[in-house]
């Protein structure tokens, strides 16, 4: 029978993907929230994503439906292992959405709540989605295909400082995605913020790079065990740094964030070359987590069906609200 174990891994990293990329810079909105000027200029942040952020966080749904679907011994390790992770990734994400439909209804005097809970719920969010990813780099205790490590294990030096990697892409992300769909002022301080926080990235993505390969033999013996073809992933890394950094000053719009995507593109290809063939690291394969052929070709019809969809009415949405958001014009 056809192996059908790479095609969803091919799948569900192209959901994880599409949801990093496309929730990331409206998380990267809410937390840039607070140094907005005035309640007019968060009432144009918030309106450049309001007509797209629900559906961005369909791919959240379909990689992890699908990794629960073809790879279940993956939520029987990661679930009691990042139980608490997951638990506040999900309620900043609670927290973000209810805030975003609330505020356009807040009174002057309570939509100072409503902004807190925006760019707080946006903040747990993603250092939540940070940590869990370095929790994911630094391995699991498991035995028998099981979990037997603490509730508190995720939580540790590494997995903050990936948190905070985290934080500080999706703000990335969310300030170019700024530059990108505003004007005047608010543009020109998010150009700012972006050269800024382009050197934060870079400053954690040394970091990680030196540190991961200390603390998993695997990673460093994949990395420096020979010259291999895989340092062309840091070097057109540095390269796309520099022209993203070119590009924030010579004032273009749209080259920003779609370098931005692309640095995104790079640092997501480094970590799965970095740890393949795992995805329960340091002991269980894609193959070794994977469920049955049958049930993956079963489920298979229906993804290849829904996924050609998603991707259309992503597309024709942000067609439709394309340009520039301006002050007074809302999505509410």
């Amino acid at each position: 029978m056809f192996d059908f174990t790479y095609l969803w891994v091919g799948i569900i990293g192209f959901g994880l993907l599409m949801y990093v990329l496309a929730d990331g810079f409206d998380l990267g909105v809410g937390m840039l929230f607070p140094f907005a000027a005035s309640e007019e200029e968060r009432d144009v942040m918030m309106n450049s994503v309001a007509p797209v952020w629900d559906g961005n966080e369909t791919w959240l749904i379909l990689g992890g439906a699908g990794l629960l679907a073809a790879f279940p011994l993956v939520y029987t390790v990661f679930l009691p292992a990042l139980y608490i992770g997951v638990f506040l990734l999900l309620a900043g994400l609670i927290f973000r959405g209810v805030a975003f439909e609330f505020r356009f209804k807040a009174s002057d005097k309570s939509k100072p709540l409503w902004n807190l809970s925006f760019s707080l719920g946006s903040l747990v969010a993603t250092f939540a989605q940070g940590a869990v990813v370095g929790a994911y780099i630094q391995g699991f205790e498991t035995e028998n295909m099981r979990y037997v490590g603490g509730a508190f294990d995720w939580l540790t030096p590494f997995t903050v400082m990936t948190g905070l990697g985290l934080v500080a892409g999706y703000s990335l992300l969310g300030a170019t995605w700024l530059v990108l769909k505003t004007e005047g002022e608010l543009q020109q301080r998010m150009r700012r913020w972006s050269v800024r926080l382009l050197g934060a990235v870079m400053l954690f993505f040394v970091v990680v790079s030196i540190w991961t390969p200390q603390m998993d033999s695997y990673v460093h013996e994949r990395w420096f065990g020979n010259v291999s073809w895989l340092w062309i992933i840091p070097a057109i890394t540095l390269v796309m740094a520099a022209l993203l950094w070119h590009w924030l000053h010579r004032g273009y719009d749209a080259l920003p964030f779609i370098g931005t995507i692309a640095l995104f593109g790079l640092f997501y290809g480094g970590l799965l070359f970095s740890k393949w063939p795992y995805v329960v690291p340091p002991n269980y394969t894609f193959h070794d987590a994977a469920s049955a052929p049958e049930s993956q070709m079963f489920l298979l019809v229906g993804v290849l069906f829904v996924i050609p969809f998603v991707l259309m009415y992503t597309a024709w949405t942000y067609y439709v609200f394309r340009g520039k958001v301006t002050a007074g014009a809302g999505y509410h």
